[in-house]
């Protein structure tokens, strides 16, 4: 069930983070994990509008929107290909008019999700928003 977070949710959501990131971002260096994690919990999350999936009281998945762009979406390893990012996707597009997402181009799983939803890339970056050499896949969803 898709709900909004709320603050409390902050920490188990920043520990599904991290063990997404660690079950499909090989490419990143431990050392940036641990870089990024207090960013997660302490700055990243206050910026989007945040929503979870939730089974059985556990968050399983997590989306973060600003405007119309995804900005995060993260799903537990145990759960993944259960449907959980296509229901959170379907949820950002219908109910938020979503059309834009930015993936790591190192990601290929990530890629292949966004490109099986019908998103097509529309340009590539270089670097990742932070200056480092991880190219970013810009997506956009057809027809908005």
């Amino acid at each position: 069930m898709i709900s909004r977070a709320q603050a409390q949710d902050f920490l188990e959501i920043t520990d599904l983070w991290e063990a997404s990131v660690r079950a499909t971002h090989h490419f990143l260096p431990e050392a940036m994990i641990h870089q990024y994690r207090p960013l997660i919990l302490n700055e990243y999350l206050h910026l989007v509008d945040l929503y979870t999936w939730r089974e059985g009281g556990q968050i399983l998945g997590f989306l973060g929107l600003a405007g119309h762009k995804v900005e995060m979406l993260f799903i537990h390893p145990a759960a993944r290909g259960q449907g959980i990012g296509r229901q959170l996707m379907n949820y950002a597009i219908q109910q938020h008019g979503v059309y834009e997402v930015d993936v790591n181009e190192q990601n290929e799983q990530a890629v292949g999700f966004y490109l099986r939803l019908g998103f097509e890339v529309i340009n590539r970056s270089p670097l990742d928003a932070q200056g480092q050499p991880f190219p970013i896949l810009h997506l956009a969803y057809p027809g908005r």
